[in-house]
């Protein structure tokens, strides 16, 4: 241990300095594909942190799904879009001013909301396991069986009405 701190917190704030760097580059990046792939990197640092918090199935899902299908879906559709400088709407400083003072304002907000969470004791109610695979479809397939199912069949006929709307028609 270097000064009392353990490698969880070492890896912890690792994480957490990279994830803010990242999605600061995100934002100031010139070039969209660089900020897609920038959030990519985002998103693997938050997956980390899933990891550090003991939710293995949460982090692998967040990889497949945030980094894996929604991001190369971004990447597409910013590399098929002609963005040219030229053809972009300028925007001028007053919308640049009242955005900054939204975006102030909406981060006072969740500052105030988030000032009294240490008092509700959040980490006293649940277990060092809880986000393990194995409990989780335990407690999936025990005692929400129901529920799943129905999401299961209701996913079955959302593919099915977007293959009916998707074909085309034979003459």
């Amino acid at each position: 241990m270097l000064l009392g701190y353990t490698i969880t917190q070492w890896l912890f704030g690792i994480l957490s300095f990279l994830s803010i760097m990242f999605g600061l580059m995100v934002v100031f990046s010139r070039n969209p594909v660089n900020s897609v792939l920038y959030l990519v990197l985002t998103f693997f640092c938050i997956a980390g942190h899933y990891l550090l918090l003991n939710a293995q199935f949460l982090a692998v899902v967040h990889i497949v799904v945030y980094a894996g299908a929604i991001m190369v879906l971004f990447l597409f559709v910013i590399m098929l879009m002609d963005l040219n400088h030229d053809n972009e709407p300028q925007k001028t400083w007053i919308s640049k001013i009242i955005a900054g003072i939204a975006g102030g304002m909406l981060l006072c907000v969740l500052v105030g909301s988030l000032k009294g969470s240490e008092q509700l004791g959040i980490s006293q109610y649940g277990s060092s396991q809880i986000g393990m695979v194995k409990n989780l479809g335990k407690v999936l397939f025990s005692e929400f069986l129901f529920p799943f199912e129905i999401a299961s069949i209701l996913l079955l006929a959302a593919l099915v009405g977007s293959i009916m709307i998707g074909k085309k028609e034979i003459k």
